[in-house]
């Protein structure tokens, strides 16, 4: 039995999730909460990295957790080149990529940034899994509608893998014999891919290209009034980015982002929350039942995960459209930590390879 300490670092756009986990069991969980005031003071993204470093460094401390007793760090994943699914050892190379943005620049990409670091002061590896850009895409998925453009895979890979080897799990059965839609919603994006044989072949570009909107992203927009917005709105490149990235959706229909707060509401009868609420479980089931179509109707489950599940008038306006496809498996509660320390796990047991990031 592995008892060995594995320490999880998950950076989020206004906070920073710590774990320690021995073994398959957590011992140390924590959220640390970011004030907007003190993120306005650095100019993007990668600059908070020493910020952030010392409150989680300062959290290790206060809560007596001894840094000798980790044996491995595993960082959330960013946004590196495109590679395909796995566990990666975090080199300088991937540092380097993540502080550059080679994909775009997201608090996700502190993840690998801060798990090297302090991986490299207790002189033990880091590692990334799953990445937020692993693709798989077929060749046909590709293809926009100009060849000046081609369709990236940018999607939650790490919790899509995880809940669909977990469904596959519990019918005895390997990922990789299944095909599968996966509808991932979360506390930004939403990214609905189609897993074939333990490939996801098909999936909106969840970061900034399209799907449906989320709580704070746009999804998809009507091309020809988003290039007059572009030219005509006075914006910045860097303002309209965070408009389709951070402030689209949700926030930017009902002025929150916080669903605790939008179900309340809709209970208290607030009807431009509900409409705007069934107007995303419309968008989200009508993306879903696309992969009918890439999956030419051989689908052996639909697996939603996410926390906006946890509502029962939602998840129902979801399945009334797309009960008859498939069976459905639900997951509301998504666990990445849980999902990390799997891999780790792995790792230690040398049950899985670890790949090199060039």
């Amino acid at each position: 039995m592995i008892t060995k300490k594995i320490l999880i670092i998950y950076p989020e756009v206004h906070d920073t999730k710590i774990a320690v986990y021995r073994g398959n069991e957590p011992v140390f969980l924590k959220t640390i909460k970011h004030p907007q005031e003190e993120l306005e003071k650095f100019k993007n993204v990668i600059d908070q990295k020493e910020y952030r470093l010392k409150s989680v460094l300062d959290e290790l401390k206060r809560n007596g957790i001894d840094l000798s007793e980790i044996e491995m760090v595993m960082g959330r994943s960013g946004l590196v080149k495109p590679v395909q699914q796995g566990v990666y050892l975090i080199n300088e190379k991937m540092v380097n990529d993540l502080e550059k943005g080679v994909m775009g620049v997201h608090a996700t990409n502190l993840g690998g940034i801060l798990a090297y670091q302090i991986a490299k002061m207790i002189g033990k590896n880091a590692y990334m899994v799953n990445p937020v850009v692993v693709d798989e895409l077929s060749d046909v998925a590709r293809v926009t509608g100009h060849p000046d453009f081609e369709r990236k895979s940018i999607f939650h890979a790490l919790n899509h893998k995880h809940v669909a080897c977990k469904y596959a799990k519990s019918l005895n059965k390997k990922y990789e014999d299944l095909n599968l839609i996966v509808c991932h919603i979360g506390s930004g994006g939403i990214s609905i891919g189609a897993h074939q044989k333990g490939r996801v072949v098909d999936v909106n570009q969840a970061f900034d290209g399209g799907g449906p909107f989320s709580i704070t992203r746009t999804g998809t927009l009507p091309m020809g009034q988003i290039v007059e917005y572009c030219f005509d709105s006075g914006k910045t490149k860097e303002e309209i980015l965070k408009m389709i990235r951070e402030e689209g959706g949700y926030k930017a229909y009902l002025g929150t982002d916080n669903l605790s707060e939008i179900n309340k509401r809709i209970k208290e009868g607030d009807e431009k929350a509900r409409f705007i609420s069934y107007a995303l479980s419309y968008q989200v089931a009508k993306e879903i039942a696309s992969h009918y179509a890439t999956l030419e109707g051989d689908i052996d489950a639909i697996i939603l995960t996410g926390m906006i599940f946890d509502s029962e008038r939602f998840l129902e306006n979801v399945k009334k459209r797309i009960g008859k496809m498939a069976p459905i498996a639900l997951y509301p509660s998504v666990n990445d930590f849980e999902a990390l320390d799997t891999f780790a796990m792995r790792v230690l047991r040398k049950e899985v390879p670890v790949l090199e990031y060039k």
